[in-house]
This record gives C-alpha cells, sequence and structure tokens, in this order.
C-alpha cells in the first residue's frame, strides 16, 4: 500500500485483501498519519532507503531536542519518577519526549496502531498542577509514560483482536489501565500486534512491526509492537499479555526485559472483547516489558499493592515482595543446552555457553549449584498446546478476519493448520485435552522435583529473532505455559554474528529440528540481540524475583 510505505519503513509487505478492505484499512492508516505534525515526520528517503539496523535513528535523525535525548536514552520508569517527582522535569516535558520517540519508531518499525499525544500532555499537564498543589506525586508512577498493547482498553481509544472487523472505541480503561491511571500513569500510544492475536509476528491491519536492529527480522510477537518501541527507547514501560510467548518471545527478539507470572497473579479483567477459546485448557497472563529489573518489579508491585483481587475474584492475592524476596539459601540453577526437539541456532548456544561460564565460576561455588537441566516432554508439549489452542478449529477468529475481506497472513493459517480439519470440538474432547493437559503438569512437575533445581535458565526461543513469516516454533515459551510457570526473559551480551554455523556433528532430533537449522541457513541475522529465559515454579514469582536479585550482578543485569 502507497500510503503505508510512505510513511512507515515495510521490509516486506502484507498480502492484499478486497477493494473494499483496502480502502478502509487507508482510512485508517490516514487517521494515523494526519496526527503527526509535518516536523516529527522522517524524510522520506529514509523511509524508502533504511538502513538494516534503525535503532539508532532517533538520536541522529534531529527531532528530538537535546533533553529529550536525555529523558529518553538515560532514565529507567523508576528513574524518571524519581525525576519528576524531585521537579528535575515537569510530567508534560516527560510525555512529550516520549511522544515524539514513539512516532519517530513507529516510522522506523511500525510499532503502533494508536498515537495520541495531545491527549497524553492533557493528562501530564494535571498530574503538574497536582504536584504543584500538594507538594507530592499522585503515585508511584506520576508522570511515567506507559505503553499499552493494542487489544487492551483504554477509554476514549480504540482497541482491536488484530483484524479489521473486531475494532472498537472503548468507553471506559480495563481493571489495570485504571490502577496505573490511579497511579500517575500517563498513556500516550497502544502498540501493534499479530492478526490473530495468536502467532509470534506482529503484522495486523497497521503493518508489519520491524526488528529495529534488523528490520528484515520480525520484533516478534503477539506483543511484538510494544517490544520494538521498547527496545528504540519510545517506551520506558509497557504492558503485554502471553499464552504461549507473547511477552517472552518478542522481548528476546529485540533485547529487552519482559516476565510472564504465573496465571491470575495481576489483573486481566477487560482485556479481550470476546472470550477466548483457548484459555479453556492454556491461561494467558499479563506482565511488564521494560529496560530494567527494576521497572519489573515496579510494575508488579505497583499493581498488586492495589489489591486488585477484591475486584477480580479469580486473581491469586500474594503479597508481593519481588526484588526483596531474601533467598538464603544456595541456589541449584538448572542449565538447559537444549529442549530434546530442537537444538537452538548458534548464537543461542553462545548465550548459554556464556551464561553457564558466569554461573560455574568456581568463586561462586558455595552460592550457586549448577546442573544440566532436560525439560520434560518438549514434543509432546508443543503437539499437546497447540491442539488447545484451536478447540473450535480457529473457526472464530478465522471468520472474524476474513468477514471484512481482510487476507488471511500466513502465520495466522499456519499457527490453526493442524486443527483446521477438525473443526468445533465437543465438550467431552476439551475435557479429555484438560486431562491431558493435567497429567502432562503432574509429570513435568515430578520431573523438575527429581532433577532438583530451585530455577531454569535456557534458550527464551530456537534462535534470536526469526525472519519475516518464519516464527514456527515458540516451543521453548509455550511450554511454561501448558504447565503455567512464571519466567522471565533477560538481555546478554551475545549479538548474532555473520557467518555463524551449526556444530560439525550436529544430528537432528525432529524434523521441526531440521527445519530450523534450514531457516538459519537461509537468513543473515547479523545484530540480532540474544535473550536468555529464566524461569521458576508456579507461583513461586517472588522466588524467582529474589533469584534474580541474586544473580543480578553476576549476570551484570541492568
Amino acid at each position: 500500500m502507497a500510503l503505508e510505505l510512505s510513511f512507515t519503513v515495510q521490509a516486506k509487505e502484507l498480502p492484499l485483501g478486497t477493494a473494499e478492505f483496502e480502502k478502509q484499512r487507508a482510512a485508517l492508516l490516514r487517521g494515523l498519519i494526519d496526527k503527526v505534525p509535518h516536523e516529527y515526520r522522517l524524510p522520506r528517503e529514509l523511509i524508502e532507503n533504511p538502513p538494516t539496523n534503525v535503532s539508532g535513528i532517533p538520536l541522529t535523525c534531529g527531532i528530538l531536542t537535546a533533553e529529550e535525548i536525555e529523558i529518553t536514552e538515560t532514565y529507567d520508569a523508576i528513574g524518571l519518577a524519581e525525576a519528576i517527582a524531585g521537579r528535575k522535569y515537569t510530567a508534560v516535558t516527560v510525555a512529550t519526549a516520549f511522544s515524539k520517540r514513539a512516532i519517530i519508531a513507529h516510522q522506523l518499525t511500525c510499532c503502533l496502531t494508536q498515537w495520541f499525544m495531545d491527549e497524553a500532555i492533557e493528562q501530564a499537564q494535571m498530574l503538574d498542577e497536582y504536584l504543584a498543589k500538594n507538594g507530592k506525586p499522585i503515585g508511584p508512577l506520576h508522570g511515567v509514560p506507559i505503553s499499552i498493547k493494542d487489544h487492551i482498553p483504554i477509554a476514549g481509544v480504540f482497541s482491536s483482536l488484530g483484524c479489521l472487523s473486531s475494532i472498537v472505541k472503548d468507553d471506559t480503561d480495563c481493571q489495570m489501565v485504571d490502577i496505573l491511571r490511579r497511579m500517575g500513569a500517563v498513556f500516550y500510544c497502544k502498540t501493534n500486534q499479530p492478526q490473530s492475536l495468536m502467532h509470534l509476528e506482529s503484522d495486523s491491519i497497521w503493518g508489519r512491526v520491524l526488528n529495529p536492529f534488523n528490520i528484515h527480522l520480525s520484533a516478534g510477537g503477539s506483543t511484538g509492537g510494544e517490544a520494538a518501541l521498547v527496545a528504540m527507547k519510545g517506551s520506558v514501560l509497557g504492558v503485554g499479555t502471553d499464552i504461549g510467548g507473547s511477552v517472552r518471545g518478542p522481548s528476546a527478539f529485540c533485547g529487552i526485559y519482559g516476565f510472564k507470572p504465573t496465571s491470575y497473579t495481576l489483573p486481566m479483567r477487560g482485556f479481550l472483547s470476546h472470550p477466548a477459546a483457548a484459555e479453556l485448557n492454556v491461561l494467558a497472563s499479563t506482565g511488564p516489558m521494560c529496560r530494567s529489573l527494576r521497572d519489573m518489579d515496579l510494575l508488579m508491585k505497583t499493581i498488586l499493592q492495589a489489591s486488585p483481587h477484591l475486584l477480580d475474584p479469580k486473581l491469586v492475592p500474594i503479597p508481593w515482595t519481588g526484588l526483596q524476596t531474601i533467598i538464603d539459601r544456595r541456589l541449584k540453577i538448572g542449565i538447559i543446552t537444549n529442549d530434546g526437539f530442537i537444538e537452538p541456532q548458534p548464537p543461542v548456544r553462545r548465550a548459554i555457553s556464556w551464561v553457564t561460564k558466569l554461573l560455574a565460576d568456581p568463586k561462586l561455588g558455595n552460592q550457586i549449584e549448577v546442573k544440566e537441566f532436560k525439560p520434560f516432554g518438549a514434543s509432546d508439549a508443543w503437539s499437546k498446546v497447540r491442539r488447545m489452542y484451536w478447540p473450535d478449529g480457529g473457526q472464530g477468529n478465522r471468520s472474524a478476519i476474513i468477514a471484512s475481506g481482510e487476507p488471511l497472513h500466513h502465520l495466522s493459517e499456519w499457527i490453526w493448520k493442524d486443527q483446521k480439519p477438525t473443526g468445533v470440538q465437543d465438550v467431552q474432547a476439551v475435557n479429555l485435552l484438560r486431562r491431558e493437559r493435567d497429567n502432562f503438569r503432574y509429570a513435568f512437575a515430578q520431573s523438575w522435583e527429581e532433577q532438583d533445581v530451585d530455577i531454569v535458565i535456557g534458550p527464551a526461543f530456537v534462535g534470536p529473532a526469526s525472519a519475516h513469516d518464519t516464527a514456527y516454533y515458540w516451543t521453548y515459551t509455550s511450554l511454561y505455559n501448558l504447565v503455567d510457570y512464571p519466567g522471565v526473559v533477560i538481555p546478554t551480551p551475545i549479538i548474532a554474528e555473520a557467518g555463524e554455523k551449526y556444530s560439525s556433528d550436529y544430528i537432528p532430533s525432529s524434523e521441526a529440528c531440521k527445519h530450523v537449522k534450514e531457516l538459519w541457513e537461509a537468513t543473515n541475522f547479523e545484530g540480532a540481540p540474544i535473550n536468555l529465559q529464566i524461569v521458576g515454579r508456579k507461583y513461586h514469582d517472588n522466588e524467582l524475583f529474589g533469584y534474580l536479585a541474586r544473580l543480578q550482578d553476576i549476570l551484570q543485569l541492568p
């Protein structure tokens, strides 16, 4: 689409729908573009001929002032809140800086669906007035800009489930947004997601999200717009959702922090306009995406201190201690080199070697015991979870997408292809799937206990960020959705390099493993960051953060 290409970089175009659909889509895109002042727009020559790595352009494009660069580059959310409370910056100045940087990031990565700078400045002005009148901030997030995934409702703003026919304008905040607003957060944008909300590439009606470090790679999904925006420093803290890796995968693709709590920890009331059939057996979770360990802790603490369980009885009211959780024993850490199903691609193996070397340092022998860990049933888990996602054979999603003449995207069709022939399952079939799930969980817990570890550290994905339309295998994240264990992805200093090769003694452990190697050899992943995933037991989220606090200096985590 010419309109789209004239405003945002698009490394790989999306398929075209009917003429009527394309007309409606053009109007949507025009609505976003028309909000953007000309002085915030990047040169067309840059949009049409971008470098592979666009992450540094916000610093050099001349749109941001020196102060705005300082605000967006050097602070995490806690630091920003402190600077605003100490009156180093006004909330208006901070909201302006992040709104400008977000729209720059969007032009380079197509990470946004909604951008409402004027409304953000109005929110910020009220917060500045409150601080001036009362001499103290309204809450722990006073003036901190927070970005929100597109399907999560914000009052007065449009949301969608990733396709044209699902777009609605929300009259009220959902529960989490309401809490964040009361704590002083400023909302200024919403971020892109996949067409079906159910795969690892964010390629909706708004366009395809690009990886900031290599635009020929994906930023992940389903919270890929959020990940790209945070990586581009157009957001300091965002909110995503995860039912198969949708926080952890994009965070790993873009080299930022992401946390999937155990289900029913944080409120998701009102997140979806329609119930998701997948959650009959696999529960979604919501969590933070950000650039510092302590900001993950901040969001968890801020939300849970508001006692959301009083309005949502599904939530388990476990008090949050997070990074302050005391772990006064020797840590037993399991290292996952592969899951027995898919061998990770070369740079991920380097990251595993990096973390193993650090943790196995003899100087840490009295603090940490490192051992190999073999995840139970990875191949079986992938087969099960894919069936459980689509008890309706994908008919609901598919019908909603094509109703408007919208074309089905490649990964949308791929994710439900195995279940499509079965159609809608009856009640007993869904019951039997639940028994399969529970039996798998029992066996997984037994295996974890027998291997005697507190946490495990391993791949967050089969490789770095995938090439566009090739994010087929989420086995390293979806496993922990099936068993409902909390997981954090952390950045490492490892970056994918040109010319990396598989070991000469590599033998594929499955057809999927063989395919992953073929995908590696067909793509240039140079420049892509590598994250690792740290996982704890179900409802041991506090302990997981206590372990992270113990490991922070060892792993040099920001």
